[in-house]
């Protein structure tokens, strides 16, 4: 089962100004996330984002804000964003494969991920582009998120995935900006 651009969606799970510093090596989480969000664009790729409970946590943080629409960026108070009911009316969420990256792993993420497994979507969770604020608790997700069904992938897999081939324009553009 390999990523299909044209059939999946970029879903950023609550990577928000004051949760993100207490994430376990969280400027890289950032990084890989910005990285992802790039190369979705390039790919015409959907891109969604969830916010958590934002009066308290913030918004997103301004790096990755800067990438994205404000009607891409939904608002929950469920841990998970299926369980808010938040993405049922956006289009993308239509695509039957998602890409979930995010914090964190244990407890939003883990929740989203299999809510959309219960409704028949193909989920691939990012490894290095997820985060928890302890490390155990993401390998511990990580490995239940596999055992439900997820796949774990890494943000290269997704990118060559998307890009499906070599010898494109596309193909040259997007190794010349992001994985060279």
């Amino acid at each position: 089962m390999l990523i299909k651009a044209d059939q999946s969606l970029l879903l950023i799970i609550d990577i928000q100004e004051r949760l993100a510093p207490a994430i376990h090596e969280g400027e890289a989480v950032i990084a890989h996330n910005l990285w992802l969000t790039g190369v979705a664009r390039r790919l015409t790729v959907p891109v969604l984002a969830t916010v958590q409970y934002p009066r308290g946590l913030g918004a997103t943080v301004p790096a990755l804000a800067e990438m994205l629409a404000p009607e891409e960026v939904v608002e929950k108070i469920h841990f998970s964003a299926v369980a808010d009911g938040c993405l049922d009316e956006l289009p993308a969420l239509a695509r039957r494969q998602v890409v979930i990256t995010g914090t964190e792993t244990h407890v939003c993420v883990l929740q989203t991920a299999l809510d959309l497994l219960g409704r028949g979507k193909e989920v691939f969770v990012v490894a290095e582009a997820v985060g928890s604020r302890r490390p155990e608790d993401k390998a511990l997700a990580l490995e239940r998120l596999r055992q439900a069904g997820c796949v774990i992938v890494s943000r290269e897999m997704v990118a060559f995935e998307w890009l499906h081939r070599a010898g494109t324009d596309l193909f040259r553009a997007v190794s010349r900006d992001f994985i060279r």
